[in-house]
């Protein structure tokens, strides 16, 4: 099954997104991320921060949704909502979810409290990502419905 971390700007939390997601995954899982409006970078403390939990980089790049590798099974949107941010709506057979996470990139104040904002938005992902794979996933691929039911109650964890 195939995962799209979907935001704005794909520098930031869908990167962190696809790269946890990535390492947690069982076989025959995977994710990718991309933006509707992609910065054409990633965060360097996004970078920082993966490395320093210990999960891979390699190949984590800001790209288009028009540049997808694969078609999603399932589109989970991370757009957080306090700059009144235009989450992208992605058309198409797949499954919706939306697990909205503020920007890091937004964040202002010293240098420990930008990287508490990456933190923050790396930890919320990590706690949705963990409780999507405590699911009993191969029952819930042939039920649609449950599966979206089971992935809007993890979007609604953490703030």
């Amino acid at each position: 099954m195939n995962v799209l971390v979907l935001c704005t700007g794909n520098s930031c939390r869908s990167i962190l997104g696809e790269a946890t997601f990535n390492h947690l995954a069982p076989a025959g899982w995977h994710a990718v991320s991309a933006g509707s409006k992609p910065a054409g970078y990633v965060h360097p403390r996004s970078l920082a921060l993966l490395a320093r939990e210990g999960i891979a980089t390699e190949g984590c790049h800001s790209k288009s949704w028009d540049q997808l590798p694969v078609t999603p099974d399932i589109v989970i949107t991370v757009c957080g909502s306090a700059a009144g941010e235009e989450c992208p709506a992605y058309l198409g057979p797949v499954l919706r979810a939306h697990w909205g996470v503020e920007d890091p990139a937004h964040a202002t104040g010293t240098e420990e409290e930008i990287d508490a904002a990456f933190l923050h938005a790396y930890r919320v992902l990590r706690a949705r990502i963990e409780a999507f794979f405590a699911l009993p996933l191969e029952q819930l691929k042939n039920n649609p419905a449950r599966l979206k039911a089971e992935l809007d109650k993890i979007g609604a964890l953490l703030p």
